[in-house]
């Protein structure tokens, strides 16, 4: 662990409740960014609207040809990403929730994902479903909830996403049920694999007799994505809020002091870091894509709770991250559009399939802070991926809570 800023005390013995101080969040945001934040919030109620089967959301919506023109079309189906929308959905008044569901709600939603998590494969799933439970109606699935332990405690290696969402999804049920054992087996382990520079990597080993055994995994296993920062910042905030944990907090700190040192000059959240190296210099492996949803929604969510559970205030990265989607200088075109209620997923770079990505992962591999000279020039940034995933706008809802303004009209 590197050597962060004192931080201000935390609330002992507490589960947070935040239905309050989220309200204030636009208002902690310059004027420029809370319109621009409001303007998103419509956009995305608008937009989920337009997503919802009448049962669960698609994995994405992705603009394709059509005979009569450019459509959005839906492409499969997501239980994740369902269970997003739900907690974007349940921070909503009630009446807004019917407009955007057909006449349901987002404990209709939830009571769905219930369904489908009792007996499935992905972990993140049965996560995700326990949170949404706890947040959105004030339950805790019992069967969830002991299925989720019994692969936590397993001693298997997990996703760092997973083991963080988990966190997240214990600390939120933790006042219906009791989850102390799993926050601490799970926020200990997140420490565990925190990187020196207070980064983590994609996976979390179970141990030293744990092996890598995808040889593609061999070059990139210290590599992590944004989502691997996030998810754990905002778990380890929340943690210590809610038991007091100043190692946690302490923890939560050091990613997000990282993440915002790096930050891209006009206000890009990059993509992928190295978990192992202290040097700021050498953090970031792979700048592209850089997607919306970490501008607009991940970041904000995460450095919110951060900063209203007693640590560090990053407002002024979290302001000039939502900037970046409407001022970005790698394509001229727009990423915000109002005319489909979408925002476009990406901006990327013109490469064969994540090629410098691998390119880098290898050369930081051998030496961390390693870069091939001439990618930016050979793989330029510039194409923007027309899809967007019904998450994306799930979590923009519910990293802002738009409050007062939600009861407007979106017609």
């Amino acid at each position: 662990m590197t050597d962060t800023a004192p931080v201000s005390s935390v609330h002992r013995n507490r589960a947070p409740d935040r239905t309050g101080d989220r309200r204030s969040r636009i208002e902690a945001v310059d004027v420029e960014t809370a319109s621009r934040v409001r303007h998103l919030g419509a956009l995305a109620r608008r937009g989920l609207a337009g997503m919802y089967s009448g049962i669960d959301f698609p994995q994405t919506m992705r603009a394709v040809r059509t005979p009569s023109g450019t459509a959005l079309h839906p492409e499969g189906h997501s239980p994740r990403y369902t269970a997003i929308a739900a907690l974007g959905i349940g921070r909503l008044p009630t009446d807004i929730q019917r407009h955007i569901l057909r006449g349901g709600t987002a404990d209709d939603l939830v009571t769905s994902v219930l369904a489908t998590a009792h007996d499935h494969h992905d972990t993140g799933v049965l996560a995700l479903a326990l949170w949404a439970a706890g947040e959105v109606r004030g339950s805790a699935d019992p069967q969830v909830l002991e299925e989720l332990r019994r692969r936590c405690t397993s001693g298997e290696p997990m996703l760092t996403v997973d083991c963080a969402w988990a966190l997240t999804a214990a600390v939120s049920v933790r006042d219906r049920a009791d989850t102390d054992d799993l926050i601490v087996l799970l926020t200990e382990r997140l420490l565990a694999a925190q990187g020196p520079g207070g980064l983590f990597p994609h996976s979390l080993s179970s141990g030293p007799r744990h092996r890598i055994r995808d040889m593609k995994q061999i070059g990139r296993h210290h590599v992590g994505s944004f989502a691997d920062q996030v998810y754990p910042l905002q778990a380890l905030a929340r943690t210590a809020d809610a038991v007091g944990d100043t190692d946690a907090l302490e923890a939560a700190n050091a990613t997000a002091s990282r993440i915002c040192a790096v930050q891209g000059s006009t206000g890009q959240w990059w993509w992928h870091y190295d978990s192992r190296t202290r040097s700021a210099a050498r953090s970031v492996v792979e700048r592209y894509p850089v997607y919306s949803v970490h501008q607009h929604a991940m970041a904000p969510m995460a450095l919110f709770d951060l900063r209203e559970c007693g640590g560090d205030d990053h407002i002024a990265a979290v302001e000039s991250g939502v900037d970046w989607l409407f001022t970005h200088p790698e394509s001229s075109a727009d990423l915000v559009c109002d005319d489909r209620n979408v925002v476009w997923r990406k901006v990327g770079r013109r490469e064969p399939r994540k090629a410098v990505r691998s390119l880098s992962a290898v050369t930081t591999a051998a030496r961390p802070g390693l870069v091939l000279p001439g990618l930016d020039r050979a793989f330029p940034p510039g194409p923007v991926d027309n899809e967007c995933r019904p998450y994306e706008l799930g979590w923009l809802l519910y990293a802002w809570h738009p409050g007062s303004d939600a009861g407007e009209s979106d017609a």
